[in-house]
Formats: C-alpha cells, structure tokens, sequence
C-alpha cells in the first residue's frame, strides 16, 4: 500500500488522470484519493518510484504522505 500526497489536483478530471497513469503501470491497482486533501492510497505491486513517476508525468508534484 502506497500513501502519497499529490499537489495539483483540483477536480475529477485531475482525479481520473492520476487513477489513469497508474492503471497504466498496474490494470489491477486500487486507487482511492481523496481530492481535497490531495492523499491518494494505491495498492499496487509497483514500486513507488515508478508510480510516482507516471503521476508526475501527467503534471502533478508526488511527495509521501
């Protein structure tokens, strides 16, 4: 289970971007953010560099959180 803080996010269109760039890496992953805190938990088999790597891609800042 990751828990990241992702800055940048501010509607469901940012939502469905970040859940998209990691079922990218992972069809199988469970992603659940909650926008107004900008916290997501991932449930991935990917290491957190990689996924935090997708996510930057798509233009968010990824720390831990």
């Amino acid at each position: 289970m990751l828990e990241l803080q992702i800055k940048g996010m501010t509607c469901g269109h940012c939502v469905r971007a970040v859940t998209r760039a990691v079922q990218g890496l992972d069809p199988a992953a469970k992603v659940d953010i909650d926008l107004a805190s900008g916290r997501a938990r991932i449930e991935t088999a990917q290491p957190a560099d990689r996924v935090a790597a997708a996510i930057r891609e798509e233009g968010y800042a990824v720390g831990v959180a």
